[in-house]
């Protein structure tokens, strides 16, 4: 079961408000890059569960948050704290990558 759950544009900023940390995973069904950062998604959400938020985004189906943040390559995986995009990850990267990213924000 996933933990990770997809977000529509008009969540988008609701979800900003958030006093966590929120983890926005910019990703479409056909994409196969996608599908290998999908289960380190789900890591995240579990490993943080009481720390951060992690959502998706179908870029296909909800084409205004990712124009708005010009997405233009996926996976992109972007972190944002108190509503401001402070971590931008393009592409496959390590689970560590995804952590360190977050652990500054948590730190910060």
């Amino acid at each position: 079961m996933s933990t990770v759950a997809y977000i529509k544009d008009s969540q988008f900023d609701e979800l900003l408000t958030s006093e966590v940390p929120v983890v926005v995973d910019f990703t479409a069904p056909w994409c196969g890059p996608c599908r290998k950062i999908a289960p380190l998604m789900e890591k995240l959400a579990e490993d943080y569960k009481d720390r951060a938020q992690v959502v998706k985004i179908d870029i296909d189906a909800e084409k205004a948050t990712a124009k708005k943040y010009s997405i233009r390559s996926i996976p992109a995986v972007l972190i944002f704290k108190g509503g401001e995009m402070v971590e931008n990850i393009v592409g496959v990267a390590p689970y560590d990558k995804f952590t360190a990213a977050l652990e500054k924000q948590l730190q910060g």
